[in-house]
């Protein structure tokens, strides 16, 4: 069945999963004993299998903790590379277009985030190989326009990973907004955004 959805909102369990006093606690334990674990170089998987056993989670429980839970050292040193707002000035700041979009979609459709140990806000929604625009997409990258306007960001440029269907006509969408904009925007179609962004020197800063 085509997916036909126009938002980025919550799962109808996340307001039990999530938002219910004793799961909440359940899951703050089970965070602190993952990495705990994660420090100690417990196997990723193996660690959440054992956490989540104990805890009894839900699935999508689970799935939050192996995105906001890091091993202590890593979810450090992810702080210290933070950049502030001011360090922007004039560089060229990197985007993980689809991450970055999407995560902003689902905070606008009153989605679920979460601050993970690192400090980085994360998202549960999840795209399969194929991105659809949301009624909150051109907001999301207006959202981003705007908040980088004042900053004097020299230049940004977007990766998108080309093996997504509608990766092209996203990167057409983004470049048309950036063009009535006048915003110093590049869209670039990529193998895989996450090792380029990596790779890249830390002065240009990522986003």
């Amino acid at each position: 069945m085509p997916d036909s959805r126009r938002h980025r909102g919550p799962h109808p369990e996340d307001a039990l999963l999530f938002g219910h006093p004793e799961h909440l606690r359940r899951l703050r334990l089970a965070a602190g004993d993952l990495a705990w674990l994660l420090g100690r170089r417990y196997a990723p998987e193996a660690a959440l299998t054992l956490v989540g056993n104990r805890y009894q989670l839900h699935l999508r429980q689970r799935r939050a903790l192996s995105r906001a839970v890091a091993p202590p050292a890593v979810a450090r040193a992810r702080r210290q590379r933070h950049v502030s707002p001011a360090a922007l000035c004039g560089a060229c700041l990197h985007v993980d277009a689809l991450n970055q979009l999407i995560t902003i979609e689902a905070a606008l459709s009153g989605g679920l985030l979460l601050r993970g140990h690192d400090g980085a806000l994360r998202d549960l929604a999840s795209v399969h190989g194929t991105y659809r625009t949301m009624a909150e997409t051109q907001r999301a990258l207006e959202a981003i326009g705007t908040w980088l306007a004042p900053l004097q960001v020299r230049e940004v440029v977007f990766y998108i990973d080309a093996v997504v269907s509608n990766s092209g006509r996203l990167a057409g969408y983004i470049r048309a907004l950036a063009a009535a904009q006048g915003w110093p925007w590049q869209a670039t179609l990529v193998p895989s955004a996450d090792p380029l962004l990596q790779q890249s020197p830390a002065h240009r800063g990522h986003f």
